[in-house]
């Protein structure tokens, strides 16, 4: 009974959200409602016991790319007339392609239920290990069958990332008043400034 309860609530948050989503004028208030229907799909992956997808939801979908998309779009002076006379303005593009994939769609529906599509089917070599969740068995899966495809996607991130700080990086240059710490801790006591107390009258001695 909770759990029926549960799943109506979560589907009846993920659909309101994602319409919220579609009608917001604003775009921060899209995101907003986006990130509330990411945490009610997590919920309803919860339900089903996909709990390793509702973590990858929760983590990569609302920690990085939602809030990225949040920051960009607060960060960034948007001409929102600008951005509705480019959406009319690709209106009639949009409709086209929505009606491509619509017409995909029903065609893959129409295709496999006649038995003209033959889907894949288990052959039980991954089968999850006894007393445990999903996530133990995907992680026990990685880290022995596809351990070095794991271990090379780390490493082609790896480079990315630096490629992308090396290309972005840029050497400020020395403005007045920069220190150089360097500088100043190799510096020789005879290049000290030594402060003086100068008799009166007595002027200064160079």
């Amino acid at each position: 009974m909770i759990q029926t309860l549960a799943f109506y609530l979560f589907a009846v948050l993920v659909t309101a959200s994602a319409t919220m989503v579609i009608l917001s004028r604003n775009p921060v208030h899209s995101v907003l409602w986006l990130i509330l229907s990411f945490f009610n799909a997590a919920g309803l992956m919860v339900l089903v016991g996909a709990e390793f997808i509702a973590l990858l939801l929760v983590i990569v979908y609302v920690g990085a790319v939602a809030v990225l998309f949040l920051f960009v779009v607060m960060m960034l002076d948007i001409d929102f007339s600008e951005l509705r006379a480019g959406f009319m303005k690709n209106f009639p593009i949009g409709v086209a392609i929505a009606v491509v994939l619509l017409t995909e769609l029903v065609l893959g529906i129409g295709a496999y239920r006649a038995g003209a599509l033959q889907l894949g089917a288990p052959t039980g070599d991954a089968v999850p290990i006894p007393g445990r969740g999903n996530i133990d068995s995907l992680g026990a899966v990685l880290y022995t069958d596809y351990l070095f495809l794991f271990e090379a996607a780390g490493i082609i991130l790896l480079v990315a990332m630096v490629g992308a700080i090396v290309l972005t990086h840029r050497e400020q240059k020395a403005t007045r008043g920069h220190q150089n710490i360097g500088k100043q801790v190799r510096r020789n006591p005879d290049e000290a400034t030594v402060m003086k107390q100068p008799e009166v009258g007595a002027g200064v001695e160079l």
